[in-house]
């Protein structure tokens, strides 16, 4: 087994909050000089610029996920993470007959859908920062029946987390893990969250702009960059581990 630095929560110039910059092959290249080894490519509503991440980084050693980070009914944040792109759109393919609205890019920012070597396809008219019609409990199961990982985005953040909209994580919504930022220390997350074990905790950098790409992460101790693999690494099944990055509470901080 091999210990790989992932960040499987980054979002490219797709998502209308993200910066322009964040296309393809310069994502690819600035994972590369940070000595990442895993990515997840998980845009609002939208697996449509995963592949082509997915074809810039062919023939390097940093592996692509594809996934989204889909907004529920509630307004909850969920990771959706795939080992194909295959899996990835037939989520897809739910999101969109659910998802209405359209983008306006005087007020939300453009969605731009690029290619391998950072060109521009097209824009994307869906209003991908909006929500869904679809209930958490929904989305986590279309998740599950397409072989992802679910993973409740940045429960920390008052706004479009599980905990912030809901007040709690409601039983039976079984997510794989739970995400929290790195503007959470460790004593304060594991205070805060620890009565939600044995779910367990991981740290992504939910970057949209090139700077914060893998500025926090987890390192996991796996057979290979697989979602079955992540699993079992974030529940500690079968000597396979999972790390996430240290961070110090705020108090403590210099």
């Amino acid at each position: 087994m091999t210990w790989i630095r992932a960040d499987l929560h980054i979002h490219t110039c797709l998502s209308p909050c993200a910066d322009l910059m964040m296309s393809p092959r310069k994502i690819t290249a600035e994972a590369l000089q940070r000595q990442v080894g895993l990515i997840a490519v998980t845009d609002h509503n939208s697996t449509r610029n995963a592949g082509a991440v997915m074809q810039a980084s062919a023939g390097t050693s940093l592996v692509v996920l594809p996934g989204m980070e889909v907004c529920t009914a509630e307004e909850v944040h969920v990771l959706a993470i795939f080992d194909n792109l295959a899996s990835a759109l037939a989520l897809q393919s739910l999101v969109d007959d659910h998802l209405e609205g359209r983008n306006n890019p005087d007020v939300f920012g453009l969605q731009v859908v690029a290619n391998q070597d950072d060109e521009v396809e097209e824009f994307e008219e869906r209003l991908l920062i909006g929500a869904t019609t679809l209930p958490l409990e929904s989305v986590v199961e279309a998740i599950h029946e397409n072989g992802g990982l679910a993973v409740a985005a940045h429960i920390d953040r008052e706004s479009f987390s599980v905990i912030g909209q809901l007040g709690f994580i409601p039983p039976g919504i079984d997510f794989d893990a739970l995400e929290v930022s790195r503007n959470t220390g460790d004593e304060e997350a594991n205070r805060r969250f620890g009565k939600y074990r044995p779910l367990p905790l991981m740290r992504n950098s939910d970057a949209h702009m090139l700077h914060d790409l893998a500025k926090t992460g987890t390192r996991l101790l796996v057979n290979e960059p697989t979602v079955t693999e992540i699993r079992m690494a974030l529940h500690g099944e079968g000597d396979r581990r999972a790390e996430m990055d240290r961070v110090q509470d705020s108090a403590k901080r210099t």
